[in-house]
């Protein structure tokens, strides 16, 4: 070792070649789908949870929307849940046809809770469900998500994640980027994951879990990111979460910057908090049981760290081309050829989702403003890290309702074969 900063940067420069290989490999495996049989006799039955705080504007077209899904009537209910509302939640959801439960409590606040709440009330009704399915309230859904989440089940499937479209992508620049990165995690990190059968991981909404699993390893995730509390609580017990392609749910994505600032600020919270609880669980779990697919959950976990990993690295890359401050290895790993590949597929993988999922032409415009976006994440993820310890729901207001009809109803230009 030449310099003191050896000590840190040569170990951080291995991590990064690590990740990079690892990213660069799920996105390979992300760029096709394998065949599967699909079995569409409706069979199980759906508890459809919606919590919804003061979406009064929304919550109505997506109960309108989830009552006329391809899926025999008799086999789900609706359930939403008012919680803390001050508006007309309540009286626009059971107007729309949806078994309201009101919920009033101002110190257990957040999704987690109301989840949590909800599902201790379905499990002391008379009628039993096979399987647990949680929308957000600016939600749309696919007529055949139902039966896709059916056959997943039936595949011996537990936990299984939808889709995530979104229902406004031309709305705005901020709406179009954010939905571009929705796209590429579905394709480069979903997809993918569930192609090499490792566990994904639940993403808030358009989730579906057998009811079995909440009674046996009960919920209580109140984190910021309960969802990804759950995915990494199963994850330590062996149950993975799997991928639904087809289950598609589309989900409003923010018009402004500061309201997908204060959005993604709530994730890096989360995520961060849920990576200081489980990580070192997740690593003695995944050692003591041989089991690969909870190792790799260290991975989707620590992908925030990452991120701040990668822009200290960025910026001492360039402090290093002045003032030679650390040695460079980074070549010595991985040669500049194996760096040029990963280089162009950084490139490429993009562009063959969009072109792949056949994205309105306004969406390339905000293709070249992605980059820019993506960087903000970094002050983002900081500030996340820095407020990781702080629990209060930043709740995300939405204000634009539309109807089922005005959206898509597969991935932007995919077949919808039943049509």
């Amino acid at each position: 070792m030449d310099y003191l900063l050896d000590l840190v940067m040569i170990p951080l420069q291995v991590i990064i070649v690590f990740y990079t290989i690892y990213y660069f490999i799920l996105a390979v495996f992300g760029m096709w789908r394998r065949k599967e049989k699909k079995q569409y006799a409706p069979k199980n039955s759906f508890a459809i949870i919606v919590c919804a705080h003061n979406e009064e504007a929304v919550v109505g077209q997506l109960v309108e929307n989830l009552r006329i899904l391809r899926y025999p009537k008799e086999l789900y209910d609706i359930f939403v849940v008012a919680d803390n509302c001050t508006d007309k939640t309540a009286e626009v959801a059971a107007k729309a046809g949806a078994t309201v439960y009101e919920r009033s409590n101002d110190k257990e606040v957040g999704k987690g809770y109301a989840m949590g709440w909800m599902f201790d009330r379905v499990f002391a009704m008379k009628r039993t469900y096979d399987a647990f399915v949680i929308f957000d309230a600016d939600n749309l859904v696919h007529p055949n998500f139902l039966l896709e989440m059916n056959n997943h089940l039936e595949k011996g499937e537990p936990v299984i994640q939808g889709y995530l479209n979104a229902k406004n992508p031309t709305d705005t620049w901020v709406a179009g980027t954010f939905a571009i990165a929705f796209w590429m995690v579905n394709h480069m990190w979903h997809l993918a994951k569930y192609n090499l059968g490792l566990s994904t991981a639940l993403g808030g909404t358009g989730m579906c879990i057998r009811t079995d699993i909440i009674r046996d390893y009960g919920w209580d995730c109140n984190c910021l990111t309960e969802d990804m509390e759950f995915s990494m609580k199963l994850l330590i017990h062996g149950v993975k979460t799997t991928w639904a392609h087809d289950a598609i749910v589309y989900d409003e994505k923010p018009l402004g910057f500061m309201q997908s600032w204060r959005q993604r600020k709530r994730w890096a919270q989360g995520h961060f908090d849920c990576g200081e609880r489980y990580i070192p669980k997740l690593f003695i779990e995944g050692i003591k049981q041989g089991n690969y697919r909870i190792l790799d959950g260290i991975i989707q976990i620590s992908q925030p760290y990452f991120l701040l990993l990668s822009a200290f690295y960025l910026i001492m890359t360039y402090i290093n081309a002045f003032v030679p401050v650390y040695t460079n290895i980074i070549y010595q790993i991985l040669p500049v050829t194996v760096w040029t590949i990963i280089g162009i597929g950084q490139y490429l993988f993009p562009l063959i989702v969009l072109a792949t999922i056949k994205v309105p032409p306004k969406v390339w415009l905000y293709y070249l403003v992605y980059p820019i976006f993506m960087y903000t994440w970094v002050p983002v993820t900081f500030l996340g890290y820095l407020n990781r310890h702080d629990k209060v729901w930043a709740h995300t207001q939405h204000t634009r309702g539309v109807a089922l009809g005005e959206v898509k109803l597969t991935r932007m230009g995919d077949v919808d074969k039943d049509k």
